[in-house]
């Protein structure tokens, strides 16, 4: 009778662990899958959307992919779920690259428009590089802004923005070339020429001067 009812224990504790080590084993499963699952339908939002949410995505992301990769001690084909999990791994972080190069790219767009706000007034120069509004009436003002607002902030310009500087100097000389056609007195034409011969060597130095420094810094 002993015997019996100690059989009928180490029947039960067995059960009990088996049972136990089963609902791990869905547990694990269910994360590797709502892991894969999740980096799927990440593909299936709108890419402005993801860039948007892009820190929300990355967070869920990290919760799921530790939670995916502890369950893999509970799984008999964990050779099989580790394929799975690499290769939601390798879509996620094909995905994390472009939307980095994209935040990058777009934030060097709002640095360089920033940069093109202060130097002729909010929103006058775009992408599309228009010198339109610039006129004989206007084009004095133009360059004292331009050129002040170069001098006040020289020292903190990098080399890319001296080389944005540059591209928007030159292209408002071209269109100083067009004004001087359309009547420019020759007292503002005079006060330019003083404007663009206090610039000239000021565009020069500081920007071979960034040039330096950022070589330096790379070395380092």
């Amino acid at each position: 009778m002993k015997k019996r009812n100690l059989f009928l224990g180490l029947a039960l504790v067995a059960l009990v662990f088996t049972s136990c080590k089963d609902e791990k084993a869905v547990a694990a499963e269910k994360s590797v899958d709502t892991y894969v699952v999740y980096v799927d339908s990440i593909g299936n939002i709108e890419a402005t959307e993801v860039k948007a949410n892009w820190q929300s995505i990355n967070d869920s992301y990290q919760i799921r992919v530790t939670e995916a990769e502890m369950a893999l001690d509970n799984l008999k084909e964990r050779e099989a779920a580790q394929v799975r999990i690499d290769a939601s791994k390798a879509k996620f972080e094909a995905l994390r690259a472009q939307m980095e190069a994209e935040m990058q790219a777009q934030a060097a767009l709002n640095t360089k428009q920033a940069l093109r706000n202060a130097l002729f007034g909010e929103g006058k120069i775009g992408d599309d590089m228009n010198f339109d509004w610039v006129t004989k009436d206007n084009i004095l003002a133009v360059y004292e802004q331009f050129v002040n607002t170069a001098d006040t902030n020289k020292d903190n310009y990098s080399r890319e923005d001296w080389d944005e500087v540059k591209l928007m100097y030159e292209a408002l000389d071209s269109r100083k070339n067009t004004v001087e056609k359309e009547g420019l007195s020759s007292a503002d034409n005079k006060k330019i020429a003083g404007l663009k011969l206090k610039f000239a060597p000021m565009l020069t130095f500081n920007r071979m001067g960034a040039k330096t420094e950022e070589m330096k810094e790379a070395k380092q």
